[in-house]
């Protein structure tokens, strides 16, 4: 398991969010024996801000990795059903006109009630292969 494999793990548990909650709650009573000093204060400051620094870059990781593996399973999907539009496995590598240009042909298809244009050449495969029993 790669390291950010196990941070996300981690810290996306209940026990990361109590541990945060509490490292709070020490701090801020420790406000009074310090005295609600600077330092005190650059402490909170310096320790959220590197944190989130760093979790930007954690949660960036792990959605790069969700989103790839969404895309593989889309992918398997659109590879699996008959007739489904091969061209769309490789959308995501799309200029944005022509995902534009798609999108339109999506909604005409949708106003026509769902039925896309079918070349005569794939109703006359499918035709054959029922005749054949495929």
């Amino acid at each position: 398991m790669e390291v950010s494999d196990a941070l996300t793990e981690a810290l996306g548990t209940p026990w990361a969010l109590a541990l945060s909650i509490l490292l709070i709650a020490v701090w801020a009573l420790t406000g009074p024996i310090f005295r609600f000093s600077d330092t005190w204060q650059l402490v909170i400051n310096t320790t959220t801000t590197i944190i989130t620094f760093w979790m930007v870059f954690v949660i960036q990781t792990s959605q790069n990795r969700q989103a790839k593996a969404l895309q593989f399973k889309l992918d398997e999907l659109i590879r699996s059903i008959p007739g489904a539009r091969n061209r769309m496995i490789e959308a995501e590598r799309e200029s944005t006109e022509e995902l534009k240009r798609q999108e339109e042909e999506f909604q005409k298809t949708a106003e026509r009630g769902g039925v896309r244009d079918v070349p005569p050449e794939e109703i006359e495969a499918k035709a054959q292969d029922k005749r054949a029993g495929r």
